[in-house]
C-alpha cells in the first residue's frame, strides 16, 4: 500500500514511543524567587560573572544586580553552580521529530499529536525553553503550551512548510499522480506540508499559514535527505514563486525561511529577498560572501556522518544524499566562521526519538568549530535575534536568550561550567539541575 515511501524510508521503522510523562504544569510563585550563590553565563558575555543576585518576579527578570532581594522573596542556593539563559532551538519539527515518516504521514493526527505532546515535555526537560518550528501542524501544540494544559518550549511556527510539486515537502505516494488539479494528500489535509505551483498558489499557502499565526515562513528551495523524488542538486520554485512568497510575508511584517543546500538553490532565493538559509551544506565561498551581503541568516546544523544521522539504508538513494550533505558541513560552518554570517544553531531532529534525546549533545559537537561561550551564545541570545525577525508577528515580544532586568524568566542552573566543559549540555537530565521557562520551575533536583 505504502510502496514509494515506505521501500525509501523502512530503515526509519516504528520508534520506540517518547518515555517522557506528561508532566502536570507547574503554578508562578506568588512571590519573588531569589537565585543567590551563583555564576553567571548572560548569554552575551565570554565570561561568568558572580557576586549577583537573581530576582524573578511573576513571568519576567526583575533584577541581575548586587542589591539585597526583596523582602519575602523565596532564596535559592545555587551553592557556586552556573546559571544560564534557556536555550534555544532554531530548527526543529515539533510535531514530527518523535514519529516514524510511516506513521506522521499516515496514522490519525490525534495520535501524532500524542506523540508530540510527550516529545514537547521531553524537550523541555532537555533545557530547551524556546524553539523556531520549521515546518508542520504546530499551532494546537503552542496554543496548549501557552495555556497551560501540557508543558513544552515556547514554539515560534512556520505551519506548513511551502513545496512544489515533486519538492522536499511533497511526501505523497509515488502513483498520486497525476493528481487533480485541488485535490490534497494526507500531509497537505493535516497541516504538514503545503503544495503550491505557479506565484498565484504560493501566494494562497503562505496567506493560509499567516492566517493561522504562523510567526515565519518555511519554503523548500531545493533537494533534501528525507524526501524521495527530489536530488539534493535540484534547485525549487523560481524567482517569480519566491517574489510571491516573499511578498506575501513581508506585508504581514516577517520573514521567509528556505530549506536550500546549494548555491544556486541560495542564490534564487536571496535573489527574491528571503532573509534565512536554512542548511547550506554545500555552499561555496561566493555563496556565503552573498549570504553576508544580504544581510541573512545562516541556520546551519551539525550534520555529520556520525550515530545522529538518519538511520537510512546503506543502498537507499537517500543514504547517497545524506553523505552527499554531510560531507559538505565541516566546509560550511568554516566558511560561516571565516566570512562573519550571522549564524543561528538548530538540529532539525525529523523521524527519530533517539536523536532527539540528544539535542543537547548535537550543540556540544559546535566544539569542533567554535569555543564553548561561542556555542552558548549562538544558542541563546544569537537564536533570540534571529527569533525576533519575526516582528509584530512575535508571539512572545520581549527579551529572549539572555539573563537581564525586564527578560523573560527562561534559565538554567547548570551542575558545572559549561563555559569551560561544553560537554555538560549534553548531560541535561544529570547536569541541568533546576529548569525555569517563564518563571515557573518544571525542574529542580538541588
Amino acid at each position: 500500500m505504502l510502496s514509494g515511501i515506505v521501500g525509501s524510508f523502512a530503515a526509519f521503522g516504528l520508534p520506540k514511543r517518547v518515555r517522557a510523562q506528561l508532566l502536570p504544569v507547574p503554578q508562578k510563585p506568588t512571590r519573588p524567587i531569589v537565585f543567590k550563590n551563583f555564576r553567571l553565563f548572560d548569554g552575551k558575555t565570554p565570561s561568568l560573572r558572580s557576586n549577583l543576585n537573581l530576582v524573578v518576579q511573576g513571568t519576567h527578570i526583575r533584577s541581575v544586580d548586587g542589591n539585597a532581594p526583596p523582602e519575602g522573596a523565596l532564596a535559592i542556593d545555587c551553592k557556586g553552580r552556573v546559571v544560564m539563559p534557556g536555550l534555544i532551538d532554531a530548527h526543529v519539527h515539533t510535531i514530527m521529530e518523535s514519529i516514524s515518516i510511516v506513521e506522521a504521514t499516515t496514522a490519525p493526527i490525534g495520535f501524532v499529536y500524542a506523540v508530540a505532546m510527550r516529545a514537547a515535555g521531553a524537550q523541555l526537560l532537555r533545557g530547551f525553553t524556546t524553539v523556531r518550528d520549521m515546518g508542520g501542524p504546530s499551532f494546537g501544540l503552542k496554543h496548549a503550551i501557552d495555556a497551560g494544559i501540557v508543558i513544552g518550549p515556547r514554539i515560534f511556527p512556520s505551519g506548513a512548510f511551502i513545496s512544489q510539486t515533486s519538492g522536499h515537502g511533497d511526501y505523497d505516494l509515488p502513483n498520486d499522480v497525476p493528481r487533480p488539479i485541488g485535490q490534497m494528500g494526507y500531509a497537505e489535509r493535516m497541516g504538514m506540508t503545503a503544495i503550491a505551483d505557479g506565484a498565484d498558489a504560493v501566494l494562497m499557502r503562505v496567506r493560509e499559514q499567516l492566517r493561522q499565526g504562523a510567526s515565519q515562513i518555511k519554503m523548500m528551495a531545493g533537494g533534501g535527505i528525507a524526501s524521495t523524488y527530489d536530488p539534493i542538486d535540484v534547485s525549487q520554485y523560481t524567482p517569480e514563486e519566491f517574489h510571491a512568497g516573499v511578498e506575501a510575508t513581508s506585508a504581514w511584517g516577517t520573514y521567509v525561511a528556505v530549506h536550500a543546500y546549494t548555491p544556486d538553490a541560495i542564490r534564487t532565493a536571496l535573489s527574491a529577498g528571503v532573509r534565512c538559509i536554512e542548511h547550506g551544506q554545500l555552499a561555496d565561498a561566493a555563496t556565503a560572501e552573498r549570504i553576508v551581503r544580504k544581510g541573512a541568516w545562516w541556520s546551519l546544523q551539525p550534520f555529520l556522518n556520525d550515530e545522529d544521522a538518519l538511520p537510512l539504508p546503506k543502498d537507499s538513494p537517500n543514504y547517497a544524499k545524506q553523505l552527499q550533505v554531510t560531507a559538505g558541513t565541516d566546509t560550511a560552518y568554516k566558511l560561516a566562521r571565516s566570512h562573519g554570517a550571522k549564524t543561528a544553531f538548530g538540529t532539525d531532529i525529523l523521524f527519530d526519538p533517539r536523536a532527539a534525546a540528544r539535542q543537547g549533545a548535537q550543540l556540544a559537537k559546535l566544539a569542533r568549530w567554535y569555543a564553548p561561550a561561542e556555542i552558548l551564545k549562538m544558542a541563546t541570545s544569537d537564536n533570540a535575534a534571529l527569533l525576533a525577525m519575526s516582528g509584530p508577528r512575535n508571539p512572545y515580544p520581549g527579551k529572549l536568550g539572555v539573563i537581564e532586568k525586564d527578560a523573560y524568566a527562561d534559565l538554567i542552573v547548570v551542575d558545572g561550567d559549561p563555559l569551560s566543559n561544553i560537554k555538560l549540555i549534553a548531560d541535561p537530565g544529570k547536569r541541568f539541575v533546576l529548569i525555569m521557562k517563564d518563571g515557573a520551575i518544571y525542574k529542580n533536583t538541588m
